[in-house]
């Protein structure tokens, strides 16, 4: 089953957090969502978007989720906002599967984006073929209704 509630997922890390069954800094939460710091950055603001009804991955999506993919991306803005990151400099997006390290759809907003290392640009750079742009992502859900 590709989606389910967090009750659902109780050997999934983001449903135990989204839970509060597990520790994290937690920035911004609502009902739907919540943002927490990225336990291993990629760059100096790196947070992950996650909702609390558990999601597989962004091959999960289809064009139901719109809404959803744009309230994540709005909370990740909103955070770095918060934190006074530019949002001129930002990279937000979703690893592709088999990359995901977590089987729990998951926003990286990371900032800023021209300032990541090396080791970073292969992850979350716009060179990586396992990394696709939140903007690429809505793209296709509006085109298509999924995500390739």
């Amino acid at each position: 089953m590709e989606i389910q509630d967090t009750s659902g997922g109780e050997d999934c890390p983001f449903c135990q957090i989204a839970n509060n069954q597990a520790d994290a800094d937690i920035l911004l939460s609502d009902d739907e969502l919540l943002c927490f710091r990225d336990l291993k950055p990629g760059a100096t603001h790196h947070y992950l978007v996650i909702p609390r009804t558990h999601i597989d991955n962004c091959k999960s999506l289809q064009g139901e989720h719109i809404p959803l993919v744009e309230r994540m991306e709005e909370m990740g803005r909103s955070v770095l906002e918060k934190n006074k990151a530019s949002l001129d400099d930002v990279r937000m997006g979703f690893h592709v599967p088999p990359f995901s390290s977590v089987p729990h759809l998951h926003l990286h907003t990371l900032a800023p984006a021209s300032k990541m290392n090396f080791r970073s640009q292969l992850h979350y750079g716009p060179r990586s073929y396992w990394f696709i742009t939140v903007d690429k992502v809505l793209s296709q859900l509006k085109t298509c209704g999924k995500v390739k």
